[in-house]
């Protein structure tokens, strides 16, 4: 079977500066995949190329099967996106903020309230579900944000650090979500600098550094290896003492 996602040499110059340098990764279905790093590392940069919001310099990526350059429409139906800023309408209510983004999904009618209804009671907003967004806790707008991304039922979820910030109850909505999610065939890229959360969610996980990727496997194996591959200081930053959350 085809991998989910797929980056060959994919490559991102800002001017003079590379960000993304010659990333080569294949992410098979049916997984949550962490994408590790300190801050300003890459990630959200990758995010946004697999998203198609930003071109590739070089090097090609493809989600779903298909490809972010020449079939952009294509891959934005296939993915939902939990981007770094949620980007939501303070005076739009909940209600109103899905039925937006369903509407630009093509969902109508029926269908689209019985996701809207659905989404909403899964992320315990169903009772907030007219209030302004504006009013919302930031906890509460990154479950609304996490709706708007399920909204039209994506194959591939791209997760850029969906729970940084959130207090611990928000966290673990989120983090109990994401757990369940890969069991109905769907697919996960989660960004994070934090090896808990890769621990507790993700079956494989790459570091990436300064806009490479160093090193590449299961938690448990990068721990292996972080000193054979003087990995110890991006290590160190990743690990965070969250046992409680």
């Amino acid at each position: 079977m085809d991998s989910a996602i797929s980056m060959t040499g994919l490559t991102k110059r800002f001017n003079d500066k590379t960000v993304i340098d010659g990333v080569s990764l294949d992410i098979p279905r049916g997984v949550v995949y962490g994408l590790l790093g300190p801050n300003g590392a890459g990630k959200t940069t990758i995010v946004r190329m697999l998203s198609t919001l930003l071109k590739p310099s070089s090097g090609s990526a493809k989600v779903n099967g298909f490809d972010v350059l020449s079939d952009p429409i294509k891959v934005r139906k296939s993915i939902g996106v939990l981007p770094e800023d949620t980007g939501l309408y303070d005076r739009l209510t909940a209600t109103e903020t899905l039925q937006f983004y369903g509407g630009i999904q093509g969902l109508s009618g029926a269908l689209l309230q019985g996701r809207i209804e659905g989404l909403l009671k899964m992320f315990e907003l169903y009772d907030r579900r007219q209030d302004r967004v504006g009013k919302y806790s930031r906890g509460m707008r990154q479950k609304l944000a996490l709706a708007r991304a399920l909204i039209h039922d994506p194959p591939v979820l791209l997760l850029d650090e969906p729970t940084l910030g959130l207090d611990v109850m928000s966290t673990r909505a989120i983090r109990d979500y994401v757990k369940n999610v890969a069991k109905e065939g769907k697919t996960v890229l989660l960004t994070s600098n934090n090896m808990y959360e890769a621990q507790l969610l993700c079956s494989r996980v790459t570091i990436l550094s300064k806009g490479a990727i160093r090193a590449s496997g299961t938690v448990e194996e990068l721990e292996a290896m972080s000193k054979a591959r003087g990995l110890e200081e991006v290590f160190v930053n990743l690990v965070r003492s969250e046992s409680g959350v």
